[in-house]
Parts: C-alpha cells; sequence; structure tokens
C-alpha cells in the first residue's frame, strides 16, 4: 500500500545536519506537486509504465552525504550517485576537490521517472535540504565545493531551474545564490566510501522515510 499524500510531503523534510543547514517545513508547493505525483501512480498502489525513460538532474547542495539520502527517499527517484561537476582538473579525488581551488561542486546525480515525480517536486526538495541564500558555505562547511548549484544539460532543465530560482526568491523575500551550471565535463563519481554513506551508516533510503537525516562522518 502507498502512503498518502501527507506522508510523502513529510518525507520530504531532513533534519539539520551538523553542518547547520536543512530541515525546513514542506509548504503548499510541495503538497501540490506530490497531489500531482499521486496521480501517476493507480489506485492499488502500482506504477504506471514509464513513457518518457529516466531522467538525470544534477544539485550541489553542500556536503553530498545528507543531500543524497534525502533524494534517494523520494518516490520516483530511481538512484542517486555522488560525485564531482565543474571543475577543471580532470578526474579529481575528494582529496583534490577539498582544497577548494580546483572549482567542482559536491554534486548528486539524481535519476528521476518523470512519469512518477516532476522536476518542480525535485527542485522542492532541493531547496528544502540546503541554505540556497548563502555563497560557497553551508554551516560550518566553507569552500567552492560546497556552493548551491543546478547544474544542467538541456535547455528545458535550464529554463525549469531558472523559474525554480525566481520562485524560490520570492518565497524566500531574499536573493538566492544557486547558480545555474552547464555541465561543460564529465560528471566525475565520488570514491566507493562516499555512495550512499549514511545509508551504509544504518539511515534508512526506503522510499517514503521519515526519519531525521543526521550528519555525521
Amino acid at each position: 500500500m502507498h502512503r498518502s499524500t501527507s506522508s510523502l510531503a513529510a518525507a520530504l523534510l531532513t533534519a539539520a545536519c551538523s553542518s547547520g543547514y536543512g530541515g525546513k517545513t514542506p509548504g503548499e508547493r510541495q503538497l501540490e506537486a506530490l497531489r500531482r505525483q499521486q496521480a501517476a501512480i493507480s489506485s492499488n498502489g502500482e506504477q504506471q509504465p514509464v513513457t518518457e525513460g529516466p531522467q538525470e538532474l544534477y544539485v550541489a547542495a553542500g556536503c553530498f552525504w545528507g543531500v543524497e539520502l534525502a533524494f534517494a527517499r523520494v518516490p520516483g527517484v530511481v538512484a542517486t550517485e555522488v560525485g564531482y561537476v565543474g571543475g577543471h582538473t580532470p578526474n579529481p579525488t575528494y582529496r583534490d576537490i577539498s582544497r577548494g581551488d580546483t572549482m567542482h561542486a559536491e554534486t548528486v546525480k539524481v535519476t528521476y521517472d518523470p512519469e512518477l515525480v516532476s522536476l518542480e517536486t525535485l527542485f522542492n526538495v532541493f531547496f528544502d535540504v540546503h541554505d540556497p541564500t548563502t555563497k560557497n558555505r553551508q554551516g560550518n562547511d566553507v569552500g567552492t565545493q560546497y556552493r548551491s548549484a543546478i547544474v544542467y544539460r538541456s535547455e528545458a532543465v535550464r529554463a525549469a531551474a531558472h523559474a525554480a530560482i525566481e520562485r524560490e526568491q520570492v518565497r524566500l523575500g531574499r536573493k538566492v545564490a544557486t547558480t545555474l551550471e552547464k555541465v561543460d565535463g564529465a560528471f566525475t563519481p565520488a570514491e566507493g566510501y562516499h555512495q550512499a554513506y549514511l545509508a551504509k551508516g544504518g539511515q534508512s533510503a526506503a522510499k517514503g522515510e521519515e526519519a531525521p537525516i543526521r550528519c555525521y562522518g
């Protein structure tokens, strides 16, 4: 049996990590998006056939551990992977990007089924799991690798992301520091120990999971 819309909305919550971000309460915008998401699921809880095929979204929102787990819990997200995007060093390692001078961002690659979850919902999750008003910083994590960014490959995603940023600025009443960055180079997967880091540490990545996300390491 699938969860109710209210339960799905609650699943978008993440508790503040040790770096001090996240944990915002989802508002009507998430609920409305989730109602549309529920319409893509049949009354007996079975998923409708996929017509477009899986799509990819790349987001940077500070330390990628908690961000990855938040997206992994969203119904309609079929896979997540953490890695590095946007820099000038080929095949960077975590040690490379930690210096803050390669211009890579800690990034989450979100593979999702557009029949089951919309870009609007994913952008709402993105904004709710970090503070998009701070530049190159999330809590105690400081550096260009922790910047807020939506990385796009297509004009359609760029336009949707731009509109989402504009909506968020109106909602917050403040300027949003989130940048739009075209994927000029490859997405470099992070080292194996970073993948599903919090889930491997015992936190649930189940769809619709409502438990707060705790960052540690």
